[in-house]
């Protein structure tokens, strides 16, 4: 039974299924802070764009796919290429319709996040006879990772919103979820730059960890999470149950956090760090039922 479980656990975190309903939780998180209905297309498209590039970023890296691998995650993926890519292909055919389906300022933020998604793993840049992509720039990687996913995760959202006069939302509190977004993101994508410290280190890849350190990493996520809730404090209206819900949300991924390091096995990072951005919906949603 144990043996069958994984399996399926192996199956929905390693093809990047899991990170993609990830997506969709954020953008449902997004709909139940504005207090309004979920747009289909918006979610679609936020699993279907998600499940591209991150299966992009792992397959055009041929090299790294070994069959030896000491991670269970390269493992997995190298004795299922040809699934991979078929998902990663009806992905991106389904994204053409749902695009053309969005208003043009959705559509130009959207490109702009396409082409900042596609540098970030192709060496599109020449240095002294070495080609690189953006991810190599020094301290940009999880930055530009973190910026991603607020944009469609928050700001195309709320521009369909505007778009159809059904929420209309101001410029100033789009601004301010977007940055609290950030900021939560890019808290819980350090601990996997934290565990990847020697490998980039090795690597000559310049993170966060490489270049503050293991311990001031772990004390960078906590500042941010910590700045997160003073926006909150700040600018949420009130202390309501999605002031609460999310100041649980955060404290409970500061405590996994803590608790991780670079021994932690993938499971932890991939299901736990990232199942974050699940229970975060999951929280706010069962607190909208206390009263």
């Amino acid at each position: 039974m144990k043996y069958y479980v994984r399996k399926i656990i192996d199956f929905f975190i390693f093809s990047n299924i899991f990170i993609s309903l990830c997506a969709v939780a954020q953008g449902l998180v997004t709909y139940h802070l504005l207090n309004s209905s979920p747009n289909p297309i918006i979610l679609a498209f936020l699993f279907s764009s998600t499940l591209v590039t991150y299966n992009f970023s792992i397959l055009i890296q041929r090299k790294a796919i070994k069959k030896r691998s000491r991670f269970r995650r390269i493992r997995w993926i190298y004795w299922h290429q040809s699934f991979c890519r078929a998902i990663t292909l009806v992905a991106f055919l389904s994204l053409t319709p749902l695009f053309f389906a969005l208003n043009i300022q959705s559509q130009a933020t959207l490109c702009i996040m396409g082409l900042l998604s596609i540098g970030y793993s192709l060496p599109i840049f020449t240095s002294k006879k070495r080609r690189f992509g953006i991810r190599n720039i020094p301290g940009l990687k999880l930055f530009l990772i973190a910026l991603v996913w607020a944009v469609s995760c928050v700001t195309v959202p709320i521009l369909e919103l505007n778009a159809g006069n059904l929420t209309p939302i101001s410029l100033s509190d789009t601004f301010i979820l977007t940055v609290k977004r950030f900021l939560f993101i890019t808290a819980i994508t350090v601990p996997f730059d934290i565990r990847d410290l020697y490998q980039d280190r090795a690597n000559e890849l310049k993170t966060i960890p490489t270049l503050l350190g293991e311990r001031k990493a772990y004390l960078f996520c906590q500042l941010l999470l910590l700045i997160y809730v003073v926006l909150l404090f700040m600018f949420n209206k009130g202390f309501d149950l999605n002031f609460f819900g999310l100041t649980a949300t955060i404290a409970l991924t500061g405590w996994l956090i803590f608790r991780s390091n670079f021994k932690k096995n993938e499971y932890y990072y991939f299901f736990f760090m990232d199942g974050t951005m699940i229970l975060q919906y999951f929280i706010l949603y069962i607190f909208s039922f206390i009263i």
